[in-house]
């Protein structure tokens, strides 16, 4: 074998050595980067995930307003990302505790009974106005001293939190929005930010106020970061401010 061949064939051996290197590399980044996502999510490879579907309170039919169609859909990307399969189930369809299966809930209290029994549960210091009247403080919410008024299409909130009682439980996320734009806006906030809010949270429990603005103009792509509202919202409302907010609601 002269020197030519040689070199030629040492450098299709280094080639093949380089791109098994490289492909391995890549394989390993991105299985870790999965288990990551999985872990976050509470979704190992072939585990169960419930999606809980309110309904749309503009109409007397049992329905889903579309952009909570749109939020459905984001979601169970989500879940088929992890190799997690998906059951969708109706507000008043779950009869069981939180917990044992990861559960994606969409919708405000006032469409959605099973956000309305979590927020109950879990996260007292936060009051929605469920007065279907249309008044000032129509959906607003009331976390801690601070109310949120919803200028629809113009100004509007969404709270986006992962509750989770305990390590060996899976977790529930709650997409509570004032309008069902909001709810997609929030859905996306998370399939866009979940790397960064499981670098700062980890596996605990987070609750952010979301701010979504000119939805009329926007869609549901223009999404403010307000506060991490966690500590606040697991807190008993103050006496004098449920007051206030049963007063109101009255």
């Amino acid at each position: 074998m002269n020197d030519d061949v040689r070199n030629i064939v040492l450098g299709v051996v280094a080639a093949g050595i380089s791109a098994s290197l490289g492909w391995l590399a890549r394989t390993y980044l991105w299985r870790r980067k999965l288990r990551r996502k999985q872990a976050f999510f509470g979704l190992p490879e072939n585990s169960e995930a419930l999606l809980v579907v309110n309904r749309d309170p503009a109409t007397s039919e049992p329905a889903v307003h579309r952009f909570d169609v749109f939020a459905l859909l984001e979601l169970a990307a989500l879940i088929k990302d992890c190799g997690a399969h998906v059951t969708m189930v109706t507000q008043d369809a779950p009869q069981q505790s939180f917990g044992e299966r990861t559960e994606f809930c969409v919708g405000g209290p006032a469409s959605n009974r099973r956000m309305m029994a979590h927020m109950s549960a879990m996260l007292p210091g936060i009051r929605v106005n469920v007065d279907p009247e249309p008044v000032a403080d129509r959906g607003a919410f009331q976390i801690g001293a601070e109310r949120y008024r919803m200028d629809a299409g113009v100004t509007e909130y969404v709270l986006l939190a992962r509750v989770s009682a305990g390590t060996e439980t899976r977790p529930v996320f709650l997409f509570c929005g004032q309008r069902a734009i909001t709810n997609q806006a929030a859905t996306r906030y998370l399939a866009r930010n979940h790397e960064r809010l499981a670098r700062k949270h980890g596996s605990g429990t987070f609750v952010l106020l979301l701010k979504v603005v000119n939805s009329q103009a926007y869609g549901p792509d223009l999404v403010e970061l307000v506060a991490d509202v966690t500590r606040v919202a697991q807190a008993p409302l103050p006496a004098a401010t449920e007051a206030r907010s049963r007063h109101r609601a009255s």
